[in-house]
């Protein structure tokens, strides 16, 4: 029906890529929410893995709240990325958590286990604070957010 279909071995394997979900967002002055993982070289926007059983938009509510103690209202989501972490691959889902009001970035609490840290950057300071990949992840969702729409991006991730 719409061409031919390319030939797949018997014995080839379905994809299990590992799924991560996290959420962007922006203080008044329009810098981006990063967190610092206790437990990587480089910072982060706020939101972890996908539990089995879980949609990408429930866990990326779950591991909003777990990590910085906060239910905001996440929006649609900005960015569907294919990385080659892990050899195995990795899915991620960013969604638009908005402008953060006064009373919410007061909230912000962190557990001092999993997050030591967060700070609002622009996106010229986040690239030095990001791997390569993760920053050319953050610029796509930035540009997503600007448009109002959603992107699909394909990175390698050991580049």
């Amino acid at each position: 029906m719409f061409g031919s279909t390319p030939h797949v071995s018997d014995d080839a394997q379905p994809a299990r890529p590992r799924v991560s979900s996290g959420a962007v967002f922006f203080d008044p002055e329009g810098r981006v929410l990063l967190v610092n993982p206790t437990y990587k070289e480089y910072w982060n926007l706020p939101g972890g893995g996908v539990d089995a059983g879980e949609t990408p938009y429930a866990g990326c509510v779950r591991e909003v709240r777990e990590e910085l103690g906060l239910t905001p209202a996440i929006g649609p989501l900005r960015l569907a990325a294919w990385t080659s972490a892990d050899g195995s691959g990795a899915l991620f889902f960013v969604f638009d958590g908005g402008v953060l009001d006064p009373a919410q970035r007061a909230a912000i609490s962190l557990d001092g286990r999993e997050l030591s840290e967060y700070a609002f950057v622009t996106e010229a300071e986040s690239r030095s604070m990001l791997p390569g990949w993760k920053a050319r992840m953050l610029a796509e969702v930035l540009r997503a957010c600007a448009e109002g729409g959603t992107r699909y991006l394909e990175l390698d991730a050991s580049a």
